[in-house]
């Protein structure tokens, strides 16, 4: 290895900024699945709900 590739190396932070955008990119994937599993559930409630209404009206 070459002494100027070594003195440059500290220097060289080019791959900090896409470190940081995928960071951000996981944090908000995750955030993405646990709220869509929320709405998820609240969704089947919904539909189990008006599937026994529908089933209470016809009976």
């Amino acid at each position: 290895m070459k002494l100027s590739t070594l003195h440059n190396l500290p220097r060289n932070d080019s791959g900090q900024d896409l470190i940081g955008y995928v960071l951000v990119a996981a944090l908000i994937a995750i955030g993405a699945i646990a709220a869509m599993n929320g709405v998820a559930t609240g969704i089947s409630n919904t539909f189990s709900a008006v599937a026994s209404d529908l089933n209470s009206t016809i009976a």
